[in-house]
């Protein structure tokens, strides 16, 4: 370990020599657990960090002021749809996906590096049950769609695949997470193919360019954003495992959305049939001032532009609809050739994005603050910069009720909360199940309505909730449910199937 007296050279480069103000009150383990965080900070990149997040910060917030004359929707022949168009192409894209994952060719990336802070909780937001029936986790519901869908590309095609699972941590949550998979023996998945590394760690700066002290003895830090992928991929040389296991797409998403179909066959067969190196889901946006990225084309290149700057055009309207209305869900498709080009070439370029924040701090006597307003600056980068390096990217459109409802904050806040992700699954099993033919009683053995469609506060006629290792996406629940009645609520497990079957 360097010195002391080296590491306040190092900081004095840097403008950061602060950091070290109340090194000499400290006990020996604190300090030298300062001094080790400080070793690895690189002078001359944390001096740039600060100077950026700064200058960063102190620029007017908003668009450009010509951005709305450089946008354009995605062209027609960029976009897929899951539910428009000609069904034998959506079977054609659906069978290339299931034979991409029978090939061992497929593997998902989950990023799940932030805490359930805005929820409530202190541990990762994958661990959270949003109270459905069997207290399933997020986690849990992921782990047995790949499984499910490992069974189906099987079955299909006579063979074993796998499917694997590599999950982006961050220091805050790799611990929980890999303590919590093993608790739970992984989901019966094998443990060989769940692949944890954990994304970099950036110093929170204040508005004057100044690296945070959190305490006297730790510098305040934050992961990178998801954008943070790139360079975790080549820190931990996951691209290299994949090659190993001869991984050539890779279905990235994010740890929040109830509703994501992992290593889904009909975008992976959609974007492996068009030759996309990039891809994106996406879904309509609600209504135009909805808080959600719209993926278009700046410039004639690809990208997602945030919904703050996109406010000047949100409201133009096509025959079709908002004319800017692909909502960006942070569900992605890439092939590992793309990935490869983006690590050890083009992640310099991606430029980081400001997030001013609450960062709990040290006054100047040592003494720990936890700030009212936001006094810091968090420097991220984001998953979908890299969209305006595709050489031919491809968007898909699905429907927001069968795959898009994320869970961001408690249940007091209006909407993306524990009851709003439970009603979405709750109601997508209910249709499942009308549609497969079950019948709903209530408790005077009256039929209850089929409502097929339901208004996004509402709940659904009946509790119904369908394992993923029974149904991935609504297939084969005819042979347990058709003509047959259930009074509520239908909790539709393998054990049960097994029952229930002919």
């Amino acid at each position: 370990m360097a010195s002391e007296a080296d590491l306040r050279a190092r900081l004095q480069r840097a403008s950061q020599e602060h950091l070290l103000r109340f090194c000499a009150e400290l006990a020996p383990e604190p300090r030298a657990a300062l001094l080790a965080q400080l070793e690895a900070l690189e002078p001359e990149a944390l001096r740039q960090h600060c100077q950026r997040a700064a200058a960063a910060c102190a620029r007017p917030p908003g668009p450009p002021p010509d951005l709305a004359a450089r946008l354009q929707p995605l062209p027609l022949e960029r976009v897929g749809s899951a539910s428009e168009g000609d069904p034998q192409t959506r079977r054609l894209w659906e069978e290339e996906g299931f034979h991409q994952i029978a090939l061992n060719k497929v593997a998902v990336l989950l990023l799940a590096g932030g805490q359930g802070t805005r929820l409530g909780v202190t541990y990762p937001k994958g661990m959270y049950q949003v109270g459905l029936p069997s207290q399933k986790t997020l986690y849990q519901l992921q782990a047995e769609r790949i499984r499910r869908v490992e069974q189906l590309a099987g079955e299909r095609y006579g063979t074993r695949c796998t499917v694997p699972w590599y999950i982006m941590t961050s220091e805050f949550t790799l611990e929980p997470t890999a303590k919590f998979f093993k608790e739970h023996d992984f989901f019966h998945l094998d443990p060989n193919n769940v692949i944890m590394f954990e994304q970099r760690m950036l110093p929170a700066v204040s508005f004057d360019g100044k690296a945070i002290l959190e305490r006297k003895d730790k510098v305040a830090m934050a992961p990178d954003g998801n954008g943070g992928l790139y360079s975790a991929l080549e820190d931990h040389q996951i691209l290299e495992d994949m090659e190993r296991r001869g991984v050539e797409f890779v279905h990235v998403y994010c740890v929040d959305n109830i509703l994501v179909r992992l290593a889904d066959p009909l975008f992976i067969g959609f974007c492996v049939l068009r030759g996309a190196d990039c891809g994106a889901k996406v879904v309509e946006k609600a209504y135009p001032e909805e808080p959600v990225g719209v993926v278009c084309q700046v410039d004639g290149v690809p990208q997602v532009v945030e919904y703050s700057e996109i406010s000047p055009v949100a409201q133009l309207r096509a025959r079709w609809g908002l004319l800017y209305n692909a909502g960006n869900i942070c569900n992605h498709f890439f092939t590992r050739d793309f990935l490869r080009t983006v690590t050890r070439e083009l992640e310099p370029l991606l430029q980081p994005h400001v997030a001013v924040k609450k960062v709990p701090c040290v006054d100047e006597h040592g003494n720990p603050v936890k700030p009212l307003q936001p006094n810091g600056i968090k420097m991220e980068k984001f998953v979908f910069d890299v969209l305006p390096f595709a050489k031919n990217f491809m968007a898909f459109q699905v429907l927001r009720e069968e795959e898009f409802s994320p869970l961001k904050n408690a249940d007091s806040a209006d909407r993306d909360n524990p009851s709003t992700s439970r009603r979405a699954l709750l109601a997508q099993h209910c249709r499942w199940a009308l549609r497969a033919g079950a019948r709903f009683l209530d408790v005077h053995g009256a039929q209850l309505p089929e409502q097929l469609s339901l208004p996004g506060s509402a709940e659904p006629p009946a509790i119904c909730e369908i394992s993923p290792l029974v149904s991935y996406a609504g297939e084969g629940l005819e042979k347990y449910l058709r003509g047959r009645e259930f009074r509520p609520p239908l909790i539709l497990d393998e054990a049960m199937a097994r029952e229930l079957r002919p």
